[in-house]
């Protein structure tokens, strides 16, 4: 113990400075100073460290001695606070009952790996491999670029809640399509929305998109993507628009759309779509510098996780990080009727017809459902006169068990079934 004692605050000392430089070089180095205010906390943290390894020095020995068992004690707690946090994750805690369930039905293997271990397998026989990063991740940054879409002709990885894995082929912008159908005369439909619309989480030939290219025989164009909001979604149109679309699709999921507005028109350049009619980020001719900025996000996060056990994540993210934003209630009527009138205007100069999709999520039917937000949008969309097709109305509400076309009936996006029935209605009350 006397060893331990002449060492613990010199000890004490170092680790603290190398924290505080640690974190400074990741918030300063790492992310360009783009997320101070994620940072903030954690040179709170190291400063605090800082003033208590001082602070040793000057104490007596009994007192450090007590110091010394407290600290490891801690130390340990955390540990194994991060170890129960881990083994609590619905990664670990879903996926025993969804396996039972897949491997029955299907007969084939659950697949259990994790999304980076999937990358690390795939690269082995892909030339071209990504991770998903969705545009909301750019939201707190001030980077001068911000993309709507993810890495070009790359096979990417989403994520896996119905025994497989999500895995798509993105085209030339970024997007889930087969990248020959934007060579198409004439595009039947042109999507927009989050992940519903990007497919999570069902490969093609399953997924909204692809399903309508088969009823129709026709060119369809996705530019939906995970995170999406309002916002979000009418730059998207700003960007990728062309003059041979027919029907464009805009899709609203009720859980969160209103959230993630909340958090976008905090962005100043998403802002300037709202602001200026002109503004373009002229993405369609910038994809190697979004390729190449969405590689070092990816390069970050692969290295992250590494090490995130070691690093507390999972104890950082409960202790320190504020209050998740799907906690709370947002209805931002102003700016969303905004966004909707701008859509409207848009799609009418582009000779388009604007049809509106709203999605019901898995808590309607698992829980009492609350539909304020739900009378207001209606309320908004049919002020606007825009066509209002109501997926719970015309599927959900139709179903015994409407819970069926969720994932073995637990929470996360719809089925092969789900995403069927919904294409299906789409097309029928969209194709006079």
């Amino acid at each position: 113990m006397n060893f331990i004692k002449k060492i613990f605050s010199p000890f004490c000392l170092t680790v603290s400075l190398l924290l505080l430089l640690f974190i400074f070089y990741k918030s300063e180095f790492s992310w360009d100073g783009t997320r101070r205010n994620y940072y903030f906390n954690l040179y709170l943290v190291s400063f605090l460290l800082l003033i208590f390894s001082i602070f040793t020095f000057f104490i007596n020995q009994k007192l450090k001695e007590y110091l010394i068992i407290l600290s490891f004690s801690l130390v340990v707690s955390l540990y194994l606070f991060e170890g129960y946090l881990t083994f609590k994750d619905s990664h670990y805690q879903n996926i025993k009952k969804r396996k039972t369930i897949y491997e029955k039905i299907s007969g084939k293997k659950y697949d259990t790996r994790t999304r980076l271990e999937v990358y690390e397998d795939l690269k082995k026989l892909e030339k071209k491999v990504s991770i998903k990063v969705s545009p909301k991740h750019h939201l707190p940054n001030n980077h001068k670029l911000f993309p709507l879409s993810s890495i070009s002709n790359s096979k990417t990885i989403y994520g896996n809640e119905n025994g497989y894995y999500f895995i798509y082929q993105s085209d030339r912008y970024g997007f889930n399509n087969p990248n020959e159908e934007w060579n198409s005369k004439e595009i039947e439909y042109l999507l927009v929305g989050d992940s519903f619309v990007h497919g999570a989480n069902v490969n093609r030939p399953n997924d909204i998109s692809s399903v309508l290219r088969t009823l129709t025989n026709k060119s369809v164009l996705n530019l939906g993507y995970s995170g999406n909001g309002p916002l979000i979604e009418y730059a998207s149109l700003r960007e990728y628009l062309n003059p041979n679309v027919k029907k464009v699709l805009w899709f609203y999921y009720e859980d969160n759309d209103f959230i993630d507005l909340n958090e976008e028109i905090k962005n100043n350049i998403l802002n300037n779509y709202l602001n200026d009619l002109t503004f373009s980020q002229n993405l369609k001719s910038k994809q190697e510098e979004i390729d190449s900025l969405i590689n070092n996000i990816i390069k970050k996060s692969i290295s992250g996780d590494n090490l995130k056990f070691i690093k507390l994540y999972k104890t950082r993210n409960k202790l320190l990080k504020k209050e998740k934003l799907k906690n709370k209630q947002f209805s931002p009527q102003p700016h969303f009727k905004q966004i909707l009138k701008l859509t409207k205007d848009l799609i009418g100069k582009n000779n388009s017809k604007l049809y509106f999709i709203y999605l019901p999520g898995y808590n309607r039917y698992k829980n009492d459902y609350d539909n304020t937000n739900y009378n207001l949008v209606k309320k908004i969309i049919n002020e606007l006169d825009i066509p209002f097709i109501d997926i719970h109305s015309e599927v959900f509400k139709k179903e015994k068990n409407p819970l069926k076309l969720f994932p073995f009936e637990m929470f996360g996006h719809y089925n092969v079934e789900g995403y069927k029935k919904i294409s299906k209605t789409i097309y029928r009350l969209s194709s006079n």
